[in-house]
C-alpha cells in the first residue's frame, strides 16, 4: 500500500510489542480493518531482539532520544583483543549470528499464552525449547573448594520436586523434612484446606511466613524465593505473591513433557512470538507500517463514525473508530503517563558453554537450553540488595554461535548500583566456570515498566471515548497471564458487542492447513 490516507480503519494500533501484536491478530481475525504502526523501524518494542549491529543502532537511539522508548542509559562494552598475533580466546562471530532479546521472558507450560498460541494456530510457526534447572549462588561452595564441575562449583541446584529433595546431598535431613512439609502444604487443594488455613494471613513477608507457619530454616528460604522469581528481598516479598508462583512452578513440571515446567521460543523468545503473530495478522488483512509514528491525535466524539484522527510522522492523516497503543506510542498517553518501576538489565555474550548448568534430571527429558541463576544480595556483598537473576541461554536457543552462550541479567536496582551488581554476578559465574570463560560483548541498560507484585493487575487505560493505552511493559522474568487477560479486555473493548468472549483467539484453519 503506497499511502495510508484515504482508508478508514476500525482500529489503529501503535507499537508492535507483544500485547499490541496479539491484539492486532485477534482483531484482524475478527473481521476488523486493522492498521498496525510502529515508530521504530523494527518489530517488538520492549520485546525486540537484535543482531549485534542492530543493538548498536538501538543504543544510539536510546541515548539520542531519551523518553522515546521504555529504556534508558544504554551502553555497549566489548572485550579488548590481545595485541599478540594469535589471540587464544574465541572472537565474536558475524553480527547476524546473534539474536539478543531486550526482555527475555520465558513461559510456564501452563501459561494462558501457550493456550492462545495453540487455539490461534500460531504455535505451528514456533519452536519451543525447555528451560531447565534453577540454581542459587552459594559462597560456601566456592570458599570450601567444592568438587562440582564448572559453574556448579558455586551454585546449588534448587529442588523442584519431592524426588529432587531426597536426592539433594546439600540439604540436611531436618531441612528436607521442613521442605517436604512446605511442598505438601502448597500442593494441597483449596477444598481440602481447613478453615484456619483458608483464613491465614498472606500479607506478611514471605520469610516470616515460612518461619512462623512451616518452620522452614533460613538456608531454604532463598531457594524458595528463587522459585517465586520475586525481584524483591524476602522481607519485601509477600507470601500472597510468592506462594501461588511457587505452586505455578511446581505444577507446571511435566505438563508438556518430563523434566521441565517452562519453555522459551527459539530464535529470540518473545520477539519471535510477536513477529509470528504479526505475520498471521497480515494474512488476516492487517496492514503494517514500520518507521511511522503518531505526531498528533484527536478524538472527535461519539457522533462521528470514524472519530479518531491521527497525524502521522510521514505527513499523512488517517481516521479510525479507535486507537490503542502504549504511553510511548500515543501522544495523549504520554501526557498521562503512569508511575513506573525501573530495573537494570544486561545482555552478555560469553565464550563458554556452561554444560554443567543444563543437566537432564529426568529420564526421557529433553536437554535444556536455558537455566535460571539467583544471587541473594548477601552473596554479592550487599545484604540489603534484592536478588540478582541471570538467565543463561545455550547456543541451542539460536541466540548465538556454538561454544558461546548468552547471559541475560536483571536486578530491581537501576543505574550504576544495579549495573555493578550485574557485573559482579556475571564475573562470579565466569570465575566458577574457569579461565577459558570470557566476556566477548555486553550491553547494559535501564528498563522502565511494572512488576506483577506492584499490587494492581495491568489493565488498559481509557484516555477518551475511543483512545486506549496499554500499561508499561512487564519487568517480570516469566510471562504473566495477566497480559493475556488485558489483551482480551482490549479486544472486547475495541470490538464492542459484536464478539463472543469465548471466541477470543480461537481461529479456524486457513487455506487447508492442519496440525500435520
Amino acid at each position: 500500500m503506497d499511502t495510508l490516507a484515504g482508508t478508514e480503519w476500525d482500529v489503529i494500533i501503535a507499537g508492535t510489542g507483544l500485547a499490541q501484536s496479539l491484539l492486532a491478530l485477534s482483531l484482524s481475525r475478527s473481521g476488523k480493518k486493522v492498521l498496525h504502526l510502529d515508530q521504530n523501524t523494527y518489530y517488538g518494542g520492549s520485546e525486540a531482539a537484535f543482531s549485534l549491529d542492530e543493538a548498536q543502532d538501538w543504543v544510539n537511539t536510546v541515548n539520542q532520544h531519551p523518553g522515546r522508548t521504555p529504556f534508558e542509559e544504554a551502553k555497549i562494552f566489548t572485550r579488548e583483543q590481545s595485541q599478540e598475533t594469535a589471540d587464544p580466546h574465541p572472537k565474536l562471530a558475524a553480527s547476524r549470528a546473534y539474536t539478543l532479546s531486550l526482555s527475555p521472558q520465558f513461559l510456564y507450560t501452563r501459561s494462558q499464552l501457550i493456550s492462545v498460541l495453540i487455539s490461534s494456530k500460531v504455535y505451528r510457526q514456533l519452536e519451543f525449547m525447555a528451560v531447565g534447572s534453577w540454581w542459587i549462588h552459594s559462597q560456601e561452595s566456592s570458599q570450601t573448594g567444592s568438587e562440582e564441575l564448572g559453574a556448579t562449583r558455586c551454585f546449588h541446584r534448587v529442588p523442584g520436586s519431592r524426588e529432587d529433595v531426597f536426592a539433594d546431598s546439600h540439604i540436611s535431613m531436618k531441612s528436607k523434612r521442613a521442605l517436604m512439609r512446605f511442598l505438601r502444604h502448597i500442593s494441597k487443594p483449596k477444598d481440602d484446606e481447613d478453615s484456619s488455613e483458608a483464613e491465614e494471613d498472606l500479607s506478611v513477608p514471605f520469610g516470616d511466613y515460612l518461619t512462623s507457619k512451616l518452620d522452614v530454616p533460613q538456608d531454604l528460604q532463598g531457594p524458595l524465593l528463587s522459585l517465586s522469581l520475586s525481584q524483591q528481598t524476602l522481607q519485601n516479598t509477600s507470601a500472597a505473591y510468592a506462594l501461588p508462583r511457587i505452586k505455578r512452578h511446581l505444577t507446571s513440571i511435566g505438563s508438556l513433557g518430563p523434566g521441565f515446567g517452562s519453555v522459551i521460543s527459539k530464535y529470540g523468545g518473545g520477539s519471535e512470538i510477536l513477529q509470528v503473530a504479526c505475520r498471521a495478522s497480515a494474512v488476516g488483512g492487517g496492514v503494517y507500517a514500520l518507521g511511522t509514528g503518531i505526531q498528533n491525535l484527536t478524538d472527535g466524539g461519539s457522533e462521528e463514525q470514524y472519530p479518531v484522527e491521527l497525524q502521522l510522522s510521514n505527513g499523512e492523516s488517517v481516521r479510525a473508530k479507535s486507537a490503542v497503543g502504549s504511553q510511548w506510542d500515543l501522544p495523549v498517553a504520554q501526557t498521562q503517563s503512569l508511575s513506573c518501576a525501573k530495573i537494570a538489565r544486561s545482555i552478555t555474550v560469553v565464550a563458554a558453554e556452561f554444560a554443567s548448568l543444563f543437566p537432564v534430571t529426568t529420564e526421557g527429558a529433553p536437554v535444556p537450553v536455558s537455566a535460571i541463576l539467583m544471587f541473594p544480595g548477601e552473596t554479592l556483598g550487599n545484604p540489603q540488595s534484592p536478588p540478582v537473576y541471570l538467565q543463561v541461554h545455550s547456543s541451542d536457543t539460536g541466540d548465538c554461535p556454538r561454544q558461546q552462550s548468552i547471559i541475560y541479567g536483571n536486578v530491581s536496582v537501576p543505574g550504576l548500583e544495579g549495573q555493578t551488581l550485574l557485573e559482579c554476578a556475571v564475573d562470579r559465574l565466569l570465575q566458577a566456570e574457569g579461565p577459558h570463560a570470557v566476556v566477548l560483548w555486553s550491553v547494559r541498560y535501564n528498563h522502565v515498566g511494572h512488576f506483577s507484585n506492584d499490587g494492581l493487575p495491568p489493565t488498559i487505560q481509557t484516555h477518551s471515548p475511543h483512545v486506549y493505552s496499554f500499561p508499561p511493559p512487564s519487568l517480570d522474568l516469566a510471562f504473566e497471564d495477566e497480559t493475556v487477560d488485558m489483551v482480551k479486555q482490549a479486544w472486547l473493548t475495541v470490538a464492542g458487542g459484536e464478539t463472543d468472549p469465548d471466541d477470543f483467539m480461537i481461529f479456524d484453519d486457513r487455506e487447508g492447513t492442519s496440525d500435520e
